[in-house]
């Protein structure tokens, strides 16, 4: 049993059977011996409902994860060589991408019994575009292995950015048309929105944090009532012992004592044996 065994089989299953299964193999591997992996194994994360909605993903659909996933690599490719047009076209095949896989995600938590919200679904698209972004987050996709979702605040590698005008120019600016009511009404919305988007966001991410300060906690409980359990029995034992040794040295007393009556009785035996020969030896 490695860590990379124990997480797959973790982060594969269903929510609410992740801590439960995780204390049994932290378990299982402190009977074996291995404390160092006990450790890790505990230090594992719950996954966020979204990062689990990813993880089942790449379960049920890998062809479609390691077709997303090369799109990556042409996507960084074509950001190396500042190739514009390819860049352009790419880009809009991975918004496609995303969604369709986004929405795949979404079927796939329906058919587990775990409909996927409005702001769950945008936290898995918002992974899977990290992942193109970002090999060790595309690693972690392709693997199932996700504790939580990802966000990335572009594209490619730091320092490079995409280009989107014409050769040698930059895209024209147009000019701003002033705001009517219902647009200053519907930004007041959409920043209304997107607040209570980021605020929901924090939320899942505090109970996911309390959930696991939770589990340390009873993971703590558990191992100072084992260690607790063995101090106790280690008394036990050690009382017996105490009691044993006690009954032991009476008996040792005694059978001293008896010892030195039957060495003196021996001698008292031997004396008569020998008078009685010598008497008859007179004779």
């Amino acid at each position: 049993m490695t860590i990379d065994d124990v997480a797959g089989e973790l982060y594969g299953l269903d929510p609410a059977d992740f801590v439960a299964t995780r204390t049994e193999r932290a378990a299982q591997a402190r009977d074996d011996g291995d404390r160092e992996l006990a450790k890790a194994i505990g230090a594992l994360r719950k996954p966020t409902v979204a990062a689990w909605t990813v993880n089942l993903l790449a379960r049920h659909a890998p062809k479609e994860i390691a077709a997303l996933l090369e799109l990556g690599d042409a996507l960084r490719s074509a950001q190396r060589q500042l190739s514009g047009d390819k860049l352009r076209a790419l880009g809009a095949q991975r918004q496609q991408v995303v969604n369709a896989m986004t929405k795949r995600a979404g079927e796939l938590a329906a058919e587990h019994d775990r409909p996927a919200s409005e702001q769950v679904l945008r936290e898995v698209g918002q992974t899977l575009t990290a992942a193109l972004a970002d090999p060790d987050v595309a690693d972690q996709v392709r693997a199932g292995v996700l504790p939580a979702t990802v966000t990335y605040d572009g594209f490619g590698p730091a320092g490079l950015v995409a280009i989107t005008g014409g050769k040698g120019k930059a895209p024209a600016k147009k000019a701003r048309p002033k705001k009517s009511a219902e647009d200053a009404e519907a930004a007041r919305r959409a920043e209304a929105k997107q607040e209570l988007d980021d605020a929901e966001s924090g939320l899942a991410e505090a109970e996911s944090a309390r959930d696991e300060a939770e589990e340390a906690a009873e993971r703590a409980k558990s191992e100072l009532d084992e260690v607790e359990q063995r101090i106790e029995q280690l008394r036990a034992d050690l009382e017996h012992a105490e009691q044993q040794r006690h009954f032991l040295r009476t008996a040792e007393h005694r059978a001293r004592g008896e010892l030195t009556s039957a060495k003196a009785q021996f001698e008292r035996m031997k004396r008569w044996v020998e008078r009685a020969r010598s008497r008859l030896d007179e004779d």
